[in-house]
């Protein structure tokens, strides 16, 4: 039996990519941000655990936006 779901509106949808798209820029950022900052804390190594994990912060958030665009590329199809 199939389901009729009923459509989805437009605005719904980009809001809700919008906000999907924000929790993939910011927290990969801002967990690697504390995170090195705790990693230098703990090992006495300032600032360097804070910039690679900066860094790999910023490279995770860009792979999973990028996943998400391919995502809703290959759903309007």
């Amino acid at each position: 039996m199939a389901e009729n779901k009923p459509p989805v509106s437009p605005v719904i949808a980009l809001l809700s990519t919008a906000l999907d798209t924000t929790w993939r820029m910011f927290v990969p950022i801002i967990g690697g941000t504390f995170a090195g900052i705790g990693l230098d804390h703990l090992f006495s190594i300032a600032p360097i655990a804070t910039v690679v994990c900066l860094v790999l912060g910023v490279g995770v958030s860009g792979m999973l936006i990028v996943r998400q665009l391919n995502n809703v590329r290959n759903f309007k199809k």
